[in-house]
C-alpha cells in the first residue's frame, strides 16, 4: 500500500503565491509519476501538472508559465508552486503517485483564491 499526505493549502488573494507538498510513503518502485489534479465546486476532477522519476514535467494549459511542479526523488515528495493565482484556481488539490501498475490518491487541499 501507498500513502500520500499533502500539505501546503490555504487562502491567497489573486496574484498570490502558495506550495503544495505531498509525501509518499509505502510500496513504491522507483520508476514512477506523480503529480496534481484539482476539482473546482460543481466541476470535475482536472490533472493540473505531472512528473516523471526522471523529472520531465508537463502542465494543463490553464497554468502553464504560473505554476511549476517539482519533486525529491529521495523522498518521494512532489511540490507544486503555484504564482500568479487566480480566482479560476480555486479547488481542492489532490495529489496522485502512479506505481506498480497502481494509482493512488492523496485526501486532497483546499485552495481558495479571493479576487
Amino acid at each position: 500500500q501507498v500513502q500520500l499526505v499533502e500539505s501546503g493549502g490555504g487562502l491567497v488573494q489573486a496574484g498570490g503565491s502558495l506550495r503544495l507538498s505531498c509525501a509518499a510513503s509505502g510500496s513504491i518502485v522507483s520508476r514512477n509519476d506523480m503529480g496534481w489534479y484539482r476539482q473546482a465546486p460543481g466541476k470535475q476532477r482536472e490533472w493540473v501538472a505531472g512528473i516523471t522519476s526522471g523529472g520531465i514535467a508537463k502542465y494543463a494549459d490553464s497554468v502553464k508559465g504560473r505554476f511549476t511542479i517539482s519533486r525529491t526523488n529521495a523522498k518521494n515528495t512532489v511540490f507544486l508552486q503555484m504564482n500568479s493565482l487566480k480566482p479560476e484556481d480555486t479547488g481542492v488539490y489532490y495529489c496522485i503517485i502512479s506505481t506498480g501498475g497502481n494509482d493512488y490518491w492523496g485526501q486532497g487541499t483546499q485552495v481558495t483564491v479571493s479576487s
